[in-house]
């Protein structure tokens, strides 16, 4: 009996693909065809598994069928991948554009006459280091690979008013190391509203020598720590957000303070305070000049509550 054969497709179609990404390389500098086919290669596995996959069940449905079709759906799917690559900028060097091989920057923003500074934080997965210490109204020190886009700062001044956003493209998954971590210090003088959209990862942030008077956090899987301790001379409301394993919170003693936790919360653990409903006080609340004021809600699976001097 005469089997169906297709004509083998594998080598035209990896001379398409690796001319056209030296072809492309030639007409853009800063690509990298050869970083983009080390480390996309092992799609070609994937694909041709899945290819297998769909040829196993053809010929259970055909057993006179020989065709397959496994090879060439991988490479047509990598062929594919890397069109959307190119599309999304992955693979070139420097500028905002995402890079594969490990970075490091530092950079700095100047008050430029600021008496207080507004910030927004955006980042996807990964660290996220925050402190004091700055004689600017900003240090930051960044570490990224794996695909991660290059930061962006944008400042302005508003009636003496510093607004500071830090961004970072969205990127998708990449193979191989995959690495993202910010070192932010603001300035301990000028008063500090901060808002922190983070994706999944590890937050740390020490806001104990910063006057913050303002905190919206929302983050989503894996831990965060605030310390909100030391002296507070001006009112701090905040918001903690997201679907955060677990919410560690270090407040003063001796500055009164109240902490909401609702909306799918799991175990609170808040020694000290006294519980009222959703709310925890500690003792000093409503005896002191200055209030924190903290609302936690979301997915958090559990929150501790710690009071330091």
């Amino acid at each position: 009996m005469a089997h169906n054969q297709r004509p083998h497709l594998v080598v035209p179609i990896v001379l398409i693909a690796v001319g056209a990404l030296f072809l492309y390389a030639n007409y853009r500098p800063s690509f990298d065809a050869w970083y983009v086919i080390k480390t996309y290669w092992p799609l070609i596995l994937v694909f041709a598994g899945l290819g297998k996959m769909v040829d196993s069940m053809r010929q259970r449905e055909n057993p006179d069928r020989r065709s397959s079709v496994a090879l060439t759906v991988g490479l047509l799917s990598v062929i594919l991948v890397v069109v959307v690559l190119l599309l999304h900028g992955r693979g070139f060097a420097g500028g905002r554009r995402s890079t594969f091989e490990p970075q490091h920057q530092v950079r700095s923003v100047e008050r430029q006459g600021a008496h207080s500074v507004r910030a927004s934080v955006q980042t996807g997965a990964g660290e996220l280091t925050i402190a004091g210490g700055s004689s600017d109204a900003l240090d930051a020190d960044f570490s990224f690979e794996g695909g991660y886009s290059t930061p962006r700062i944008e400042y302005n001044i508003t009636s003496e008013v510093g607004e500071l956003i830090i961004t970072q493209e969205g990127d998708i998954p990449t193979f191989g190391v995959s690495r993202n971590q910010w070192n932010l210090r603001f300035n301990d003088e000028l008063p500090l509203e901060l808002k922190i959209e983070m994706g999944a990862g590890h937050g740390r942030f020490n806001f104990q020598n910063i006057p913050l008077t303002r905190l919206d956090l929302q983050m989503g899987a894996g831990q965060v720590d605030v310390d909100l301790t030391g002296d507070r001379r001006q009112d701090l409301n905040g918001e903690i957000k997201g679907g955060v394993g677990q919410a560690t919170i270090r407040l003063p003693k001796n500055v009164g303070t109240s902490v909401t936790a609702h909306g799918g919360i799991g175990a609170v653990s808040a020694h000290g305070f006294t519980k009222n409903g959703d709310a925890y006080t500690n003792d000093a609340f409503g005896k002191t000049s200055a209030t924190i004021r903290l609302n936690v809600e979301g997915g958090i699976g559990e929150v501790d509550v710690i009071q330091q001097p």
